[in-house]
């Protein structure tokens, strides 16, 4: 049957629509893996900071140490008067090389004497 209305390769067609698709969809569950890693690691690297402050160390090298390179481009380590320490990790963009947004963890831990 080689009519007008041929059904023949129309799921070839109809794959070849929906990839555009799936591919965006694969982007966009990545970027929400990228942003719960990051989310993850800044508490991580927040509370390793807060150790190292509460020790007399360097917070911000405690940070760097427990973070991949990936992460570490962009990261802020503020410690207050009262020893909590707050850290920023940017979050990595899947596409485009750069940072979508940052988020910020705090830890806190009594100073050791």
């Amino acid at each position: 049957m080689c009519g007008l209305r041929s059904q023949d390769g129309q799921a070839s067609v109809e794959l070849v629509a929906l990839l555009p698709l799936a591919g965006a969809l694969v982007a966009l569950l990545w970027q929400a893996l990228l942003a719960g890693e990051a989310l993850w690691l800044s508490g991580t690297a927040a509370r390793a900071a807060a150790r190292a402050a509460a020790l007399d160390g360097d917070p911000a090298r405690a940070a760097r140490a427990v973070l991949p390179d990936r992460l570490e481009r962009g990261l802020r380590v503020r410690v207050g008067s009262d020893g909590a320490v707050a850290v920023a990790v940017r979050i990595p963009s899947v596409l485009g090389g750069g940072s979508l947004a940052s988020v910020t963890t705090g830890a806190r831990f009594e100073a050791q004497r």
